[in-house]
């Protein structure tokens, strides 16, 4: 038996290891799929959300019904289904053509492309509006994108039955005073699959996205280039072979194991009791094991639904759940890509330090969580005022984070207006530049233009990164009246103080986590207590079910202050 309890551990722990990977892999690669696919950030917060949608199609049958079957082999069918679904995320980038990017710079030396970066002394307006200035212009399939949200729908689906029948079945044949120890190793394990989920987004995020199949030569964009896309694709198959592996011990475990003497399966300690409300129904209800019928399930599942949601502290438990993911899950979403955006980073930068920084705190809260709890022999009010310590204490940390912005990069025409920076007009007037060219480049004056066109430059010099402009007449106005009036390819790096901010963002999103964390276990060994035995699964599915409808599904669109790459609008002239 002990065993057996072993291995399953070992097996649940590495199906939520795979699970939680693929799941971070995903929120680490938001902003490449934007990039790719020319899609807003609403539409990545709709494909998100798509994993909650198909998870929520299935999880209040499959935590009932399975509970009464073999529920090794259902989490094993899961797991395969989550593994497919993850292969299927991929699969648009074998079936779309190249990625190309807007650029006015010339892959090589050698290249015949030459072209003013000021088109109207080469090319007539008409010449323009016909798109033959530029020689790259963005063309992706773009309905390619239903296939990830299809992808993401199935691993939601396959996804249901890992925790409700996991910890149940857990929770079911461990001892009483193991139990909690046993969950928190488990989702503990659970925390540390984002921690390689966002390494493999830093490392998968550095490759560019078409490698191996264009020569890296001809790309004159680096990965801090708002352009950029890394290779999305590779860390999807990645996770998928991880998923698909951590199926294979589930086909070899029993559907259940000897129960301790000490303990019965039907049987609730004297603290359970007084937390349980009395339901006649369940009085003679079938165990876990006992076979029954689908129609004799099935007419049982609405009164059982109802003796779950009569218990008071169950529902009080989901209703502070629900509070607590609407005002976390969209920070952690979202988190990445305001790391890029607001403090200037990379998006291999910004995964990187999600996963070896945030992630760890946040593993370790949950570790800790549940051996103090085994330590300091909590009873069910002792875990429960545990859990409400360490989320006011972590809320009110988080507080400090409204002091740590930055300022916004200075664009010209976009965060800076053109007769802020110089008190002239008209410095690009002569040069007729596209209304939807993203191609920045930083001015010797610390500003960034939206294109060279619109930095009025003549002439560029050099071909690929190392592209330099000069003669850029609206540097010139913005108070440089000497020198080569240059500006280099890419936009400005350089931000007062923003690095030093940074620093305190991330010492303070350590803190926050970790002790919220500390509050994980406990609080979810409340959830499992409160309820009858026979419940168990119902009650842990029903309660993913609940807080993904309400505190995971909608999510708002979290922009920074500047989104870069901008939306494709007339940029405002001089």
């Amino acid at each position: 038996r002990t065993e057996s309890l072993v291995m399953f551990l070992v097996a649940l722990s590495f199906a939520y290891f795979a699970k939680a990977l693929s799941g971070s892999y995903m929120k680490s690669t938001i902003t490449q799929l934007e990039r790719r696919f020319d899609i807003p950030s609403y539409l990545i917060g709709v494909i998100d959300g798509s994993f909650e949608m198909g998870n929520l199609l299935v999880i209040a049958f499959v935590s009932y019904f399975g509970a009464r079957l073999h529920r090794p082999k259902i989490i094993a069918i899961g797991c395969v289904l989550m593994a497919v679904g993850t292969f299927i995320i991929a699969l648009p980038h074998f079936l779309i053509g190249r990625y190309k990017f807007e650029t006015s710079i010339r892959s090589s030396v050698n290249s015949t492309n030459n072209l003013s970066p000021c088109p109207a002394r080469l090319l007539s307006p008409v010449a323009l509006a016909s798109g033959d200035v530029l020689p790259e212009v963005q063309s992706s399939n773009l309905s390619m994108w239903i296939y990830v949200f299809l992808g993401n729908v199935l691993r939601g689906i396959g996804e249901t039955p890992v925790q409700p029948l996991g910890i149940s079945y857990i929770d079911d044949f461990a001892r009483e005073e193991n139990a909690a120890f046993y969950i928190g190793c488990v989702q503990t394990i659970a925390v540390i699959g984002p921690v390689f989920g966002y390494l493999l987004g830093s490392l998968c995020a550095k490759i560019y996205v078409d490698i191996g199949f264009v020569s890296m030569e001809s790309i004159t964009i680096t990965p801090g280039d708002a352009r950029w896309v890394g290779a999305w694709w590779l860390g999807y198959l990645i996770a998928g072979v991880i998923t698909l592996l951590s199926a294979i011990p589930f086909w070899f475990l029993p559907r259940s194991l000897p129960i301790p003497a000490e303990q019965s399966l039907a049987q609730c300690s004297p603290e359970q009791a007084s937390f349980i409300k009395d339901s006649p129904h369940l009085e003679h209800k079938y165990q876990a094991d006992e076979p029954a019928s689908f129609l004799e399930m099935a007419k049982d599942f609405i009164p059982t639904l109802k003796t779950l949601l009569g218990n008071p502290v169950y529902f009080i438990y989901l209703c502070v759940t629900i509070i607590q993911l609407n005002s976390l899950i969209g920070m952690v979403t979202y988190k990445p890509k305001y790391i890029e955006q607001h403090y200037g980073q990379s998006a291999s930068k910004a995964n990187f330090l999600m996963g070896t920084i945030n992630i760890p705190a946040v593993a370790l809260g949950i570790f800790f969580g549940g051996l103090l709890m085994k330590r300091l022999k909590l009873d069910i009010m002792g875990a429960a005022k545990f859990a409400i310590g360490t989320s006011l204490i972590g809320y009110f940390l988080s507080l400090f984070f409204f002091a740590m912005s930055c300022e916004n990069a200075k664009v010209a025409g976009i965060t800076i207006p053109y007769n802020r920076v110089n008190g002239v007009s008209g410095c690009n007037s002569q040069c007729v530049c596209s209304e939807s060219d993203w191609d920045p480049v930083c001015g010797e004056n610390g500003i960034t233009y939206v294109s060279p066109c619109l930095a009025g430059c003549q002439a560029s010099t050099g071909s690929g990164k190392n592209t330099v402009f000069f003669n850029c007449s609206c540097v010139a106005t913005a108070g440089l009246s000497s020198g080569n009036l240059t500006a280099s390819a890419g936009h400005c790096t350089q931000r007062q103080d923003c690095d030093r901010v940074f620093s305190y963002f991330l010492a303070l999103s350590v803190i926050t986590s970790f002790i919220i964390s500390l509050g994980g276990t406990p609080g979810y060994m409340v959830l499992i207590r409160c309820i009858k035995p026979q419940l168990k699964s119902l009650a842990l599915g029903f309660h993913t079910l609940t807080t993904r409808t309400l505190g995971e599904s909608l999510l708002p669109d979290h922009r920074s202050k500047i989104s870069l790459p901008y939306p494709k609008s007339k940029w405002p002239a001089a």
